[in-house]
């Protein structure tokens, strides 16, 4: 008996711990809106649990109840309108507009740098640029930008040099163009080659840093 009431307090516990604790908190009605517009690494793939640990929903765990965020990203997609998947022509795009949001977080350029999408980078500070004033067209007065998180030496033809010596300074030139800020998610995962897996996608960790860069430069510390 006391057996059975241990193992069913022990259950409790967890129960509480997982769906209790571990969720994040509802929003309020008059929560401010916020889109993380994204590739695979805003959607989470390949992280445990994704829709609890993808750096859109830590971020929203993080900013509280006066915040809404809602996931974007879609596996695959480029900035590019050439790319093999153009952000532009998904369902999240349109979803991302209807949205309304009042902040919007992009982190797109990540499959731009692999060598049959980077023959079109020539039109990326076009594409990214058109794609800001999309949002900036919908009433969206803040937008961030983002550098690419790195990628790692494996399997995939994904250029980290592409990313460090030519998308980093066009998304220096697009910021400067269009009035966007920049949040650097590059260099809290520099070095972290253990928070990648797969060397592409960062994993519940890797986006867990994710949230908090994006988190700091939307919620800054006083006196920042």
């Amino acid at each position: 008996m006391k057996l059975l009431l241990l193992i069913l307090f022990a259950a409790l516990a967890l129960f509480f711990y997982y769906r209790i604790l571990k969720t994040p908190p509802a929003a309020s009605a008059s929560a401010i809106r916020v889109a993380c517009v994204g590739d695979s690494i805003t959607y989470g793939a390949r992280i445990s649990n994704r829709e609890a640990k993808c750096y859109p929903a830590q971020l929203g765990v993080m900013l509280g109840t006066n915040y809404s965020v809602r996931n974007f990203g879609v596996n695959g997609a480029t900035l590019l309108k050439h790319g093999d998947i153009p952000y532009w022509q998904t369902r999240a795009f349109t979803a991302a507009l209807a949205f309304k949001p009042e902040i919007v977080v992009i982190n797109l350029g990540a499959n731009d740098a692999s060598p049959y999408n980077w023959i079109y980078k020539y039109e990326f500070v076009k594409d990214y640029t058109e794609l800001i004033r999309s949002f900036q067209t919908n009433g969206c007065k803040t937008i961030w930008i983002c550098y690419p998180a790195p990628t790692y030496p494996g399997p995939y033809d994904f250029t980290d040099p592409i990313v460090v010596n030519e998308i980093i300074p066009m998304i220096n030139e697009i910021a400067r163009q269009t009035g966007a800020k920049i949040i650097d998610l590059y260099r809290p995962l520099s070095g972290k080659a253990e928070l990648f897996p797969d060397t592409v996608h960062p994993n519940a960790e890797g986006a867990r840093l994710m949230a908090e860069a994006v988190f700091t430069a939307i919620n800054p510390p006083p006196g920042n």
